[in-house]
């Protein structure tokens, strides 16, 4: 099975053009991808002073991700802009959260709420951070 790709633009989520050059053979595997959505638990939790958390987007979607105190005010909010269907639950390609708030100050050790949006899905998942 032989693919032909002609007039080809990269560009990165700020419309920005992206150099890359064409060898004569690309090989590529397909990836399954998810039929659902989900939100995985954070890891470590409990955790000090960072964390990752994984999910998977049955569809491509703007996603975006806020973090909650126990009173329900939110502490951070991680737009994570348009991303494509698939999983995302390793630590190299999940959210990741440095355990700061909107101010950029170290956050308090307690229970903390954290919540995805993607298109209609919406999820919530408790954590916690121990100093």
């Amino acid at each position: 099975e032989s693919i032909r790709i002609q007039n080809v633009v990269l560009s990165d989520r700020n419309a920005q053009y992206v150099p890359f050059r064409v060898e004569r053979q690309i090989r590529f595997a397909r990836q399954a991808t998810p039929m659902t959505y989900r939100l995985g638990q954070n890891y470590p939790n409990p955790f000090n002073p960072e964390t990752w958390i994984p999910y998977q987007l049955a569809t491509a979607e703007e996603v975006k991700l806020q973090i909650y105190d126990a009173s329900g005010h939110l502490v951070r909010n991680l737009d994570l802009g348009f991303q494509a269907a698939g999983a995302y639950m390793r630590r190299d390609n999940a959210v990741h959260w440095d355990g700061r708030n909107l101010r950029g100050e170290q956050v308090a050790s307690g229970v903390y709420f954290y919540q995805i949006q993607a298109g209609e899905f919406v999820a919530t998942k408790k954590m916690v951070i121990l100093k």
